[in-house]
């Protein structure tokens, strides 16, 4: 099974438990060659900041359902963590919460010559991302997006800080 068909597998499988502990899934990514790595992003429903007793306790009761289900045959390394600061972009409603943030966004093939393009993230319109690049509105379809991430910037931190503190 191909890593993006098991990563699905996994997230259908552990998406329940994740969610009734008060958490929801930001990724779920498997890579590795012998030893496969099991990358499980994750975020609390309500907001609120993520901690390492969070990673804990979701790790615990993510390698029970993993160990019951036994989705992956091999060995191999459960890794649970939050999305970070310059976290990736994966869903389409990251892409409305980060709005006018800035972000680096990679195509799944070349278009009017790009393929990896910065910009500030505008709006979605339906399944389309709008990013403001170099004073241009470029609108892209959610699905040509291969990946996406946040660029830390003093800006970034200033207006995340402003709503921690409100």
């Amino acid at each position: 099974m191909a890593a993006k068909e098991t990563a699905a597998r996994i997230q259908d499988l552990i998406e329940p438990t994740i969610n009734d502990m008060g958490f929801e899934i930001v990724r779920v990514h498997v890579s590795g060659g012998q030893t496969l790595l099991v990358q499980i992003m994750t975020e609390p429903l309500n907001g609120s900041d993520m901690n390492v007793a969070d990673c804990a306790k979701i790790s615990r009761a993510v390698s029970v359902v993993m160990d019951v289900e036994d989705p992956i045959v091999d060995a191999y390394t459960l890794e649970v963590s939050s999305p970070g600061i310059d976290r990736p972009l994966v869903r389409l409603k990251d892409f409305d919460r980060f709005s006018g943030f800035e972000a680096k966004i990679e195509l799944q093939h070349v278009i009017d010559g790009r393929r990896k393009f910065s910009g500030r993230l505008l709006s979605t319109e339906d399944d389309n991302i709008r990013v403001d690049i170099d004073g241009e509105t470029v609108s892209v379809l959610f699905d040509d997006i291969a990946k996406a991430k946040l660029i830390v910037t003093d800006e970034m931190i200033a207006r995340l800080g402003k709503e921690k503190t409100s």
